[in-house]
């Protein structure tokens, strides 16, 4: 049998090129070696955003990122996309393990002030669902007994609070959970378009997998590029330009790439003639992406998701009923209700 891996991302809309860079390409390489779950973190965007109008525009966020999903070539018969507010068992799961951590330990990740921050919640407003946050994640992961979460940097952290808490849980009750095990991405996070750290939909510095021509073209002339090169004749640095690193990440032409590399340090190229090379390169990139996502039928999307989340339930449930098994959860509810029909039955 293939060994599982689960990853997944919470629903806040449309791809970019990013997330593809990013997680996209390498989930669907991984899918051909693994027995693949991707989670639709719903619950995961509540700890910083619980209002009743967000929780209603997350219907139409987790369609767009679904198709991007299927656009780029996740493949639902090899993998199972579910919802994962719509699984009951991670809702028990994260209340049982939920006994196995401390305050203390969950206080230390260092992603949470992170999170904190970006929401400008203030210490003493953070709500107990975000520090809390790794401990549901953990139910995400060992509920489909995962071996493998392919994850960035900055949540490497909270797969070894899973781990401590699959831990805890074997060395209680007895062997259920495999520690999995985290695979980071080889692939260096994509500087915004603005050059202003990495691109993010909130920041406004991104290219979405699902712009048209004229949009990519649009965005990449406004390109942040090297500040000190103000004429086409100054010898440019090519290192942290995000020109280039999107050329090398998204461009078949390396020939050409390197030879446009070696004029700008020379100053023998305009930034317009290397920003309409990239134009072009992501343009033949995401052609066939958005030709996919085009010929997605209606209706496609919501069975997919149905269906990889009726898969989910089912074997989440498998695992609950294991736990609880082996805590001795379960044994006391059978014996109350074994003793009620007997009683019943006596009149």
């Amino acid at each position: 049998m293939k060994k599982r891996m689960l990853t997944g991302d919470r629903p806040t809309g449309k791809l970019h090129i990013g997330h593809y860079a990013g997680s996209i390409a390498n989930r669907v390489a991984l899918q051909e070696d693994y027995e693949c779950y991707f989670i639709i973190a719903d619950l995961h965007t509540l700890t910083t955003k619980p209002e009743k109008e967000h929780i209603l525009g997350l219907r139409e966020s987790v369609h767009e990122m679904v198709l991007d999903y299927l656009a780029c070539g996740i493949n639902p018969d090899k993998a199972t996309i579910y919802l994962q507010s719509a699984c009951p068992a991670v809702y028990e799961m994260n209340l049982l393990f939920e006994m196995l951590v401390s305050v203390s330990r969950l206080s230390g990740i260092p992603s949470l002030k992170e999170m904190a921050k970006n929401a400008h919640l203030e210490e003493g407003t953070i709500p107990f669902g975000l520090l809390g946050y790794p401990v549901l994640q953990s139910a995400d992961i060992l509920m489909g007994k995962a071996h493998l979460v392919p994850v960035g940097k900055d949540n490497e952290s909270h797969i070894e609070l899973t781990r401590d808490i699959a831990r805890r849980f074997n060395n209680l009750y007895g062997e259920l959970f495999p520690m999995p095990e985290v695979k980071l991405s080889d692939c260096p996070t994509l500087i915004g378009t603005d050059g202003k750290g990495k691109m993010s939909k909130s920041a406004g510095n991104c290219i979405f997998l699902s712009d048209d021509p004229k949009t990519v073209e649009k965005k990449v002339k406004s390109m942040y590029t090297d500040p000190n090169r103000v004429r086409a004749d100054i010898p440019g640095n090519v290192e942290g330009n995000p020109v280039f690193q999107y050329l090398d990440m998204f461009s078949n032409d390396k020939e050409a790439v390197d030879s446009l590399k070696e004029r700008y340090r020379k100053g023998t190229v305009s930034d317009v003639e290397v920003k309409n090379k990239l134009a072009h390169d992501l343009n033949l990139f995401l052609d066939p992406i958005r030709e996919r996502r085009a010929q997605i039928g209606k209706g496609v999307v919501e069975k997919v998701i149905y269906e990889g989340t009726e898969r989910m339930i089912e074997v989440s449930n498998q695992t609950v009923k294991e736990m609880k098994s082996q805590m001795g959860l379960s044994g006391g509810w059978n014996k109350i209700k074994r003793a009620a029909k007997d009683a019943v039955q006596a009149g």
